[in-house]
């Protein structure tokens, strides 16, 4: 909790700094000066796509490494079994991962959310907070497979490597699978690229919810629909798969 608060917090804090320092930090390079005329001025725009880069990276690093000893941790060390040896069904185990792991990514988003907002208005002077918030949306919604995906890895690995092993697999697996022009619309990845228009939408001050909820047709409600149930599949792969497992 206190790493992705951490990581989430300084990103959401950093994104419209970094881009609104560009042109100094460039003269401030050795032989970058004659680089530096050639940075446009910066724009709340430039913080938007900063701050969408920077949480998709770190999330999704987040999301593999906090999530892979979620259940094979606890299996390695004894406590699944502890704790499964009070009235506690399996199938509660496994979901109460899945939900503490959200509600931890939800923290980071809320603490991101207002740094990243604060500091874009005192910056730039304006970002139009309702496509803003729909930007925060999506990337949850982004990043909720890879989260699912890993915690399906924990759960049938019965180590942490091999959890990582198999959670990172899944992983590549769905990166592959985006790059399919075919399908590409419906996978996680279509999100980012909401959340791009929605960063635009918002540095532009667009006000209305409803303006900016007209970018989620299409490919963006696909992608939308397909990672709640692909969590979903996950979650329900996990609980059966943990059902028929036998814990030391």
């Amino acid at each position: 909790m206190l790493i992705v608060a951490v990581v989430f917090g300084l990103f959401g804090l950093m994104s419209p700094l970094v881009a609104y320092f560009m042109p100094q930090m460039m003269l401030a390079i050795p032989g970058a000066e004659a680089f530096a005329d050639l940075v446009p001025p910066p724009t709340p725009a430039d913080a938007m796509v900063q701050y969408v880069k920077n949480l998709t990276q770190f999330g999704f690093i987040l999301a593999l490494l906090l999530g892979m000893g979620a259940v094979a941790g606890e299996k390695e060390r004894g406590t699944a079994s502890l704790v499964l040896s009070k009235p506690m069904p399996r199938w509660s185990f496994i979901a109460s991962k899945l939900v503490s792991q959200l509600a931890v990514y939800l923290l980071g988003f809320a603490l991101a959310l207002p740094g990243c907002y604060l500091y874009t208005v005192i910056l730039f002077g304006e970002l139009s907070f309702p496509p803003f918030a729909l930007l925060n949306l999506a990337l949850i919604f982004w990043l909720l497979p890879y989260v699912a995906i890993t915690l399906l890895g924990s759960v049938l690995g019965s180590t942490t490597n091999a959890a990582a092993g198999i959670g990172l697999v899944g992983v590549v697996g769905l990166l592959i699978a985006s790059s399919i022009p075919q399908i590409s619309g419906l996978l996680p990845g279509a999100l980012v690229g909401w959340a791009g228009q929605l960063g635009s939408q918002a540095a532009g001050g667009i006000d209305a919810l409803g303006q900016a909820a007209a970018l989620a047709t299409g490919p963006a409600l696909g992608a939308l629909a397909f990672s709640f149930m692909f969590a979903l599949v996950c979650l329900v792969t996990g609980i059966a798969a943990f059902e028929q497992q036998e814990l030391p």
